[in-house]
C-alpha cells in the first residue's frame, strides 16, 4: 500500500477550513483508494502547516489514477493560489501496518 501525505502552509491561515473543504470531493475518487483524511489547523494546538491530507492507496497505480483524475487536477489548480508552501511524501506501508505495542497499547506504524 502507498501512503500519500501532503501538507500546505497557506498565505492566509484563516482560509484553512475552506481549503480543506475544497479537497473533500477527492475522497473515494478512484478505485484502490483505501482512506482519505483532511485535517485543518484549528489554532488550539501548535502546528507549522495549515492543512494536511493523508490518503492510502492499494498501490502506486491507484495513486497515479488519483493524481491524474480530472477532478483532482481541477481542484489542485483552483486551490494552488491559496498556498504558500506545499510538502508531499509518498511511502510504502504494509497492508497490516498498524500494530499495537503490548507495553504501551499504542498503535505503531511499521
Amino acid at each position: 500500500m502507498i501512503r500519500h501525505v501532503v501538507m500546505w502552509e497557506l498565505h492566509d491561515p484563516a482560509q484553512a477550513q475552506a481549503f480543506g473543504d475544497a479537497l473533500a470531493p477527492c475522497a473515494r475518487l478512484v478505485e484502490g483508494m483505501r482512506s482519505y483524511e483532511v485535517a485543518t489547523q484549528s489554532g488550539a494546538l501548535p502546528g507549522s502547516v495549515d492543512v494536511c491530507l493523508i490518503a492510502t492507496f492499494d498501490d502506486a497505480r491507484a495513486l497515479q489514477r488519483y493524481q491524474d483524475h480530472p477532478l483532482h487536477q481541477e481542484i489542485s489548480r483552483r486551490i494552488a493560489p491559496l498556498r504558500k508552501q506545499r510538502h508531499m511524501l509518498d511511502f510504502e506501508v504494509a497492508a497490516d501496518a498498524a500494530l499495537v505495542d503490548a507495553e504501551s497499547g499504542l498503535a505503531l506504524v511499521v
